[in-house]
């Protein structure tokens, strides 16, 4: 009897099919289609010499390869095109490909649709890839085989082949790879939702339409994990087709829940209560990952024992570039979190610190508002080092807050990221912190958040005394 993969790979034999991104999810997904016979068309928007070999590689297996600023233009007669997440569906290309008759997938979703074991997917606007971690993490300590991809960074359906029935598939999920998903996972979690990424999606609806294709394809025997302390997340409980788990920091949802009583987490199965983990014993900081816990202790519940969650909790020290402590030098810390691509996400890391901090942020500009994030600023910052394009509006956002003029802010911009960081480290005393939280995305100066992140630590760890 053939597998749901055999099946999948055997169907595509002979086929045209046109790969949209010679990137890190579909570079795999493109040997495969070779292996399985498909005539298979790559297409991507950089030139050749900036792949290093790989384009050769993949033309010597009998791909044809299309790149420059018309990489679109060769869609026509292709049976099938799989889609790269950051790549819009509805260009006009990709549509006319559609309506001459081509499917339009993805590398992931070709995933749902042959994964043979339960999948536990994660999306929201921040906390996705802790949370994702988190639930990964704790089912391998309960001794679980598991299988971590999708945004955070693997692709998964190459690994289809060696998973199990009695194995688990952890995947986060953005926007843009839910966008045309048609399939939902056994288990949902949405973080949180705030405005992001409108400088792609077309409104904050469609952003929040994307999202919630984690859960409307659920049925009757799935859940769906939802923060209750958000008004977008908590209003999907009246559209999920499965079962709802609430988690919340301020209050005690009726039914099964996850919820902060005092300075401890609580189970609520819908019938019995326990309690789970002692706050304290989170060693990540800030109220952010006491939420974060909450939704993964929610999508385990059943799965993985009490136990095994407290032991973890005490041990797991976080994921790279997410208050991520890089050095302490004449008695200043110094805290990575180029994650924090959205005002909401900075805020939260502005909150872990009981001191005012020094913090340097500013990049590309994601059209998201600052509105809110002035008054944190003038809240927990004592100087303000600004980089990158948003500069001037993170700057007009801060002053315009009600605390600005008496709060005693310092601000100073920099073109030069290297020249913020520097300037940082001049003016620190022993005692501060300063923190990269940027607020906005990366690619005014960088290719992503990581390569942000790792560039802030090297310059920290190259600062002499």
């Amino acid at each position: 009897m053939k597998t749901a993969i055999q099946e999948y790979l055997d169907a595509l034999k002979g086929k045209k099919a046109a790969v949209l991104g010679i990137g890190v999810s579909n570079t795999p997904l493109i040997h495969m289609l070779l292996r399985a016979g498909a005539k298979v068309t790559a297409c991507d928007k950089r030139q050749r010499e900036d792949f290093g070999g790989k384009i050769e590689d993949m033309e010597s297996l009998g791909a044809k390869i299309h790149l420059g600023e018309d990489y679109l233009d060769y869609l026509a007669g292709q049976d099938v095109i799989f889609r790269t997440p950051g790549l819009r569906p509805d260009l006009p290309q990709i549509s006319a490909a559609v309506a001459g008759g081509s499917l339009l997938t993805s590398e992931m979703e070709a995933f749902f649709q042959v994964c043979p074991c339960p999948i536990i997917a994660v999306t929201g606007s921040d906390g996705k890839t802790t949370t994702t971690t988190i639930i990964a993490e704790l089912l391998k300590a309960e001794g679980k085989t598991v299988y971590l991809g999708g945004n955070i960074g693997k692709p998964l359906l190459p690994d289809v082949r060696m998973m199990e029935p009695t194995d688990f598939a952890v995947v986060e999920l953005s926007s843009f790879q839910l966008m045309t998903m048609n399939q939902s996972p056994h288990i949902a979690v949405v973080t949180n939702l705030a405005p992001n990424h409108l400088d792609v999606h077309k409104s904050m609806g469609e952003y929040i339409s994307a999202k919630e294709n984690i859960f409307l394809h659920q049925n009757a025997e799935d859940r769906v994990i939802l923060n209750a302390d958000n008004e977008i997340t908590r209003s999907f409980a009246d559209s999920a087709p499965g079962a709802v788990s609430l988690f919340s920091r301020k209050e005690e949802p009726e039914g099964a829940a996850v919820f902060l009583r005092g300075d401890t987490i609580w189970v609520h199965d819908g019938k019995e209560e326990r309690a789970v983990l002692l706050r304290k014993d989170i060693l990540l900081p800030g109220d952010h990952n006491v939420e974060n816990y909450m939704a993964a202790i929610a999508a385990v519940t059943g799965i993985v024992r009490d136990e095994t969650i407290r032991a973890f909790a005490a041990r797991f020290s976080g994921v790279e570039h997410r208050i991520e402590l890089v050095r302490t030098l004449n008695d200043v810390r110094y805290y990575n979190d180029s994650i924090a691509s959205s005002p909401t996400r900075t805020m939260a890391g502005l909150k872990c610190f009981s001191e005012k901090v020094i913090l340097i942020a500013g990049g590309y500009d994601k059209h998201i508002p600052f509105d809110d994030l002035g008054p944190a600023i003038t809240d927990h910052v004592k100087r303000l080092i600004l980089t990158g394009d948003t500069s001037s509006k993170i700057r007009a956002a801060v002053e315009a807050a009600p605390d600005y003029s008496g709060c005693g802010l310092i601000i100073e911009e920099y073109h030069d990221f290297r020249d913020a960081v520097e300037a940082a480290h001049k003016t620190a005393q022993p005692g501060d912190v300063v923190l990269l939280s940027p607020a906005c995305a990366s690619f005014d100066k960088f290719k992503n958040f990581m390569e942000r992140g790792n560039t802030f630590k090297h310059i920290v760890r190259e600062l002499r005394e």
